[in-house]
């Protein structure tokens, strides 16, 4: 395994610094996918944490790794280029959800590098102690909030025919926790009532998980972050009525007008997922952008309606060099 990531390393720092490389990137931008940044890398390097979450220390790298290679520039600068474009391929941050740590944690580390993000809110939970189902049903079944709590939780699991795997029982951390992963994965099958439920069962927090509107406004006022979008209850949209559809897109754009100065004209698909139907709501809604989760560069070309973007987690943020990789095999045709 090792010698397979070095390997992958290698390709990328190759792809990165050859002239073949270079040239693919050329006048191209690249959109990368973060979610969350975590007090510290330990708790983020595990799986059942990693593809959402990077840590403070492989967030400042990949911002140091970025810089040195890419242009950092605000969404709409790759979106909408000036004249003025530089020959260097750019780069541009987004998040996804409106967690509190973008506000606790990943913003002073924007600050200090000067790196411009956009984070793209589920506008239900912001200033609201609501809360997201995955990281309360992941927390809980870790055992972040005691025996008891996580006892009760798998309980409830089991009545519903959703039996906590043996694995989530192994003493091995990291077997432990992968096997959590792929049973978190598999409640994604749940409707939203259900998930919504569970998550009801599960501790409060000590702290809201969404960031507060003061938070979204004085991160605003900076000028080194823009907000958008991302659904109101972070409902998937491909699975709504249309009553329910145009209502879910409405309510989270009218939140971003009255909490924001100048939201984005972009939209964001909660996990991603979107087709026809949902295209033209949220082209009806007066976004002429949104983002998907299919990974790709953006040249001006293809739907705008859908833009790619790499997702960066934990591995790929300690390991910039693999994110490299990534974004040559979505560079070729």
């Amino acid at each position: 395994m090792a010698i397979k990531q070095l390997i992958k390393r290698t390709s990328g720092w190759l792809y990165l610094n050859s002239s073949m490389g270079r040239n693919q990137l050329q006048g191209a931008g690249v959109i990368l996918m973060l979610h969350r940044v975590l007090a510290n890398d330990r708790a983020a390097s595990l799986p059942h944490r990693n593809e959402l979450c990077v840590g403070p220390q492989a967030f400042e790298h990949l911002l140091l790794w970025l810089r040195k290679h890419f242009d950092c520039v605000p969404l709409m600068e790759i979106l909408q280029p000036n004249s003025l474009r530089s020959e260097r391929p750019q780069v541009a941050l987004t998040f996804d959800d409106g967690w509190r740590d973008n506000a606790v944690n990943a913003f002073a580390l924007l600050q200090k590098h000067q790196v411009p993000a956009s984070i793209f809110l589920s506008t239900d939970f912001i200033g609201s102690r609501q809360r997201f189902w995955w990281e309360s049903l992941g927390e809980t079944l870790w055992g972040s909030h005691g025996d008891k709590a996580r006892m009760h939780l798998i309980e409830c699991l089991r009545s519903i025919g959703k039996p906590l795997p043996v694995l989530c029982d192994d003493i091995d951390v990291q077997r432990r926790s992968l096997a959590l992963l792929h049973y978190l994965q598999s409640l994604k099958d749940c409707d939203s009532q259900t998930l919504e439920r569970l998550t009801d069962e599960c501790p409060q927090d000590s702290l809201p998980q969404a960031l507060d509107w003061h938070q979204v406004r004085a991160m605003e006022a900076s000028g080194l972050v823009r907000f958008g979008p991302h659904g109101a209850s972070h409902a998937i949209l491909t699975g709504l009525d249309e009553v329910r559809l145009r209502e879910e897109i409405s309510r989270s754009r009218d939140a971003l007008h009255n909490g924001c100065n100048r939201p984005l004209p972009v939209y964001c698909y909660p996990n991603g997922d979107n087709d026809e139907r949902v295209r033209e709501q949220v082209a009806n809604h007066d976004y002429p952008f949104a983002l998907g989760t299919a990974t790709g560069l953006y040249r001006g070309a293809g739907d705008p309606l859908n833009l790619p973007r790499f997702g960066v987690s934990q591995r790929t943020a300690r390991n910039p060099e693999l994110l490299s990789l990534r974004i040559f095999r979505g560079a070729r045709p």
